[in-house]
């Protein structure tokens, strides 16, 4: 399970990519930076960084780590901005948080290098999970103390947007000729002979059972929130075995 913390104080709205975080301090002394559960891509893109980012982290990638946040819809009064007290007044209970990295940077290519193992890495990772968001145009990664952080995960498992036809989805082929790291030769046979192993299903189980259950329950065709975490697992499971066949534009 994640790290539940309590939300003190809201800092300030961060306007940047597609989504309005917030930065909030919590009951633990840290500093988080938070995603809405009443945002306009709802509770799913929530539950797609759960996922994403407990996996990546299990599988050795640097990943913020990731808490609950509750949240008290009144805490953010004082906000001017009137989207933002939209989305105060309509989070309130369980919200996601991710450590705030300070000083960090965002990637550029031209700026810093990427070995081949590691690219190799990422863009396995982002080709399982099917992350649609890790560009050169909005790479969602940063540089902090040196090294290579993958944030923002919302974007990815996009079958879950139609369970009947996840299943089929684990043999698509991801397009990585646009991915941020596709120009420092990505080592993808190495990635998967690395990684492939060790998507099994206990793993997947527990990346899942990371997820708030209020994100799960009523999700049409399921019947309990476990039902829904098996749903994920399932084409992610299949997917681990082959993706690294079906990865197109790199050379």
């Amino acid at each position: 399970m994640l790290k539940e913390v309590i939300a003190t104080r809201f800092i300030a709205p961060l306007r940047e990519g597609g989504s309005l975080p917030g930065l909030v301090e919590a009951d633990d002394f840290g500093t988080y930076v938070l995603k809405f559960s009443g945002a306009g891509q709802g509770r799913k893109t929530l539950v797609a960084e759960v996922v994403c980012g407990e996996l990546a982290r299990r599988l050795g990638l640097r990943v913020p780590r990731l808490v609950t946040i509750a949240l008290d819809p009144d805490l953010g009064l004082g906000e001017p901005d009137e989207q933002v007290q939209g989305l105060l007044r309509s989070s309130g209970g369980t919200n996601l948080g991710m450590d705030f990295l300070s000083g960090a940077l965002g990637f550029d290519p031209l700026a810093f290098r990427v070995s081949p193992e590691e690219a190799g890495r990422i863009v396995w990772f982002d080709a399982l999970v099917n992350n649609v968001d890790r560009s050169w145009r909005n790479p969602n990664l940063l540089m902090w103390r040196g090294e290579l952080w993958l944030v923002d995960h919302g974007a990815t498992v996009i079958w879950h947007h139609n369970w009947p036809g996840a299943e089929a989805s684990a043999g698509r082929p991801y397009d990585a000729s646009d991915h941020a790291l596709a120009p420092f030769t990505p080592d993808i046979a190495a990635a998967a002979a690395a990684l492939a192993p060790r998507v099994t299903e206990e793993l997947l189980a527990d990346v899942t059972a990371c997820v708030p259950d209020a994100w799960l329950a009523g999700e049409p065709g399921f019947d309990t929130p476990d039902d829904l975490r098996r749903a994920y697992a399932r084409p992610l499971l299949a997917r681990a075995a082959v993706i690294h066949e079906r990865i197109r534009g790199i050379q």
